[in-house]
């Protein structure tokens, strides 16, 4: 595994995570609900993978 995958996930990964669909992903993203996703190459987007943890640690500390 390469450094940088432990900073990066892409769309599954992300999928995997959160356990949200791709469409709710995008949609969350589109309204600013979600961390941005960064353009890698034209066809290729990124999730920060701390930023989703700190969004997941957010929403479950919320509803706690």
């Amino acid at each position: 595994m390469k450094p940088i995958d432990n900073l990066v996930l892409d769309i599954g990964g992300v999928m995997e995570m959160t356990t949200l669909s791709q469409s709710t992903i995008y949609a969350l993203a589109k309204r600013g609900e979600f961390p941005k996703q960064v353009r890698i190459g034209p066809n290729r987007v990124v999730w920060r993978r701390s930023e989703v943890i700190a969004w997941l640690e957010q929403k479950m500390a919320a509803a706690a």
